[in-house]
């Protein structure tokens, strides 16, 4: 430990849109349980810009209330919850430099890509997260401690790597399983075993609409009801209320509506729980107008919607899919393609390998639709799909499809994705709408289309081996996604541009060329030529990685 260094470079989010690089920050030494290391390399992220604009709001800044001992989070100098400053940045391959006395499963020089979610770690709405409540990797140096990266059944949140890949693609995993998370991850198909009901009627409830619902997806352990009429018989433990303030916010895994009340079914958001389900039976009703519907919670909460124009509960329940992936045939619209994670959907739909898909890609750039048509084009020539780009202000898009992939934060773009959506048609909202942002939804038509909002934030240590052993077989070039480096001098310009969606493809970062601004792979002929011509097509390498940090890291 002697040879570290006290202080190093770091970028710090110090408040609500508030990015500072500090160019003396402490460089932690490792406690008895903690690992100190070297960040190789860190992906900007749009997360990233929305952690930016949060700040101690967003979910995963928010204090750990379960999964570890309080006294354990007061020893790590890298727990940042709340107001305090945090350093962004997730997507990274980073090598140990030291160790603490008690660690005996690492050891120095070892290279990880790093897991960021740690899913037992619950907040109050989500869960810890490096990068979020724990210092990130837009810094030189990271501190971790084995007591938070290590999950409950003894698995390591840091993945070993070989020396084979560049540092960009290992980090450039983490995205890549992002994508993969949102299309692999599972639906719960009935009623939660052993959970918490909440029904609610404005309209008239058969109980043969409960027999046949239990009989075919499983049984709550109790039941809250709240209706002008009395409950009807069933075989489960109810409690009947007679007023909406007696109803628990989230507190109910299922909730099932039957009505046509908008004011009724915009309140009964709020009562359902994380993970939960608002069933919604119609009874030939219609809201008439618009609803306030819970978007941000979809991808965060997650929970989800499903509804029937008739009188059976489990006539909803048929419509959800066993997982969230593509299906053959299915007519495919990626919004907000031209941006890098918009890239990697078109790309991994392309080459799924599902029969008879068609990827529509959408962007309000003709620049990053050309940018991206180089690299999905000749994918989908290879593999047989229809490819298609479009710009919505410009061309008319008059289809409607099976599945749509929202890569833009915008309620706005959900409503609109309600309207041109196929019958039992998906909508994946993939881009992380603030968990308290609602939106207004035509959800008669969501529920005369039998639709299904999906959404998912983050991804899975299996999600993350997964695309690493892709990426280490040379199946997949994670590679192609980079459009720009910088050192840490130009990582703010970096997530600006980010923000302002004027690079197509990602950002990848080097701590260790702290000086560097950023700088795009057009522009390396010029300013860095010895870089550039170890591009492979005008695509980043691993040569030009190593020679970029032969010339510029700083001794």
């Amino acid at each position: 430990m002697a040879d570290l260094p006290e202080t190093q470079y770091a970028v710090q989010l110090i408040g609500p849109d508030e990015l500072v690089l500090n160019k003396s920050k402490e460089v932690f030494k490792p406690g008895s349980h903690q690992i100190l290391c070297r960040v190789e390399v860190v992906g900007l992220c749009f997360s990233d810009l929305k952690l930016l604009k949060q700040f101690s709001s967003h979910v995963r800044k928010s204090e750990i209330v379960s999964g570890i001992d309080p006294e354990i989070l007061k020893e790590i100098p890298s727990y940042v919850p709340g107001q305090k400053p945090t350093v962004p940045g997730h997507e990274t391959v980073v090598r140990i430099e030291a160790v603490g006395a008690g660690v005996e499963d690492f050891k120095g020089g070892d290279r990880f890509l790093v897991q960021t979610d740690y899913r037992w770690l619950r907040t109050a709405s989500s869960n810890g997260a490096f990068g979020y409540n724990f210092e990130g990797a837009l810094q030189e140096y990271v501190l971790m401690d084995e007591r938070v990266i290590t999950s409950p059944d003894g698995e390591s949140m840091l993945i070993p790597v070989s020396e084979e890949l560049s540092a960009s693609a290992i980090a450039l995993v983490e995205p890549w399983a992002c994508v993969e998370d949102a299309y692999v991850s599972g639906e719960r198909t009935g009623i939660k075993t052993e959970g918490r009901m909440l029904v609610v009627a404005d309209a008239k409830v058969n109980e043969d609409a409960f027999v046949n619902l239990f009989n075919r997806y499983g049984k709550p352990a109790r039941i809250t009801w709240f209706s002008k009429t009395p409950p009807v018989e069933l075989d489960v433990p109810v409690k009947r209320v007679s007023n909406v303030s007696e109803l628990t916010d989230t507190g109910y895994d299922d909730v099932i509506y039957f009505g046509s009340e908008v004011n009724t079914v915009e309140a009964l958001f709020a009562k359902v729980a994380t993970g939960g389900l608002l069933n919604i039976v119609l009874c030939g009703g219609k809201f008439g107008r618009d609803v306030v519907t819970a978007l941000g919670r979809i991808h965060y909460g997650p929970i989800r919607i499903v509804g029937t124009i008739g009188s059976d509960p489990a006539d909803s329940m048929e419509i959800i899919p066993q997982t969230d992936e593509i299906r053959q045939g299915d007519k495919i619209n990626v919004i907000g393609a031209g941006g890098p994670m918009g890239m990697m959907h078109v790309v991994r739909n392309i080459c799924q390998g599902v029969k008879g898909v068609s990827v529509f890609a959408g962007d309000l750039d003709d620049n990053r639709l050309n940018t991206l048509t180089r690299i999905a084009g000749p994918l989908a020539k290879k593999n047989a799909v229809e490819y298609k780009t479009y710009n919505p202000t410009k061309d008319e898009i008059c289809e409607t499809f099976d599945y749509t992939v929202l890569m833009a934060p915008v309620p706005k773009l959900v409503a609109a994705s309600v309207k041109n959506a196929a019958q039992r048609g998906l909508i994946n909202i993939f881009a992380g709408i603030p968990a308290t942002v609602s939106g207004q939804i035509d959800l008669d038509t969501y529920i005369e289309r039998q639709l299904y909002f999906i959404g998912t934030s983050g991804s899975t240590l299996d999600d993350m081996k997964r695309m690493l052993e892709k990426a280490e077989s040379g199946s997949l070039d994670t590679n192609v996604s980079v459009a720009a480096i910088s050192g840490l001098e130009g990582a703010t310009e970096g997530i600006r541009a980010v923000e302002d969606r004027s690079i197509a493809g990602k950002i990848v970062v080097y701590p260790a060329c702290r000086d560097i601004g950023l700088v795009t792979l057009e522009e390396l002929s010029e300013k860095m030529p010895e870089v550039a011509e170890r591009l492979y097509n005008g695509l980043w390498t691993k040569d030009a990685e190593d020679k970029l940090l032969e010339i510029y890291q700083n001794p």
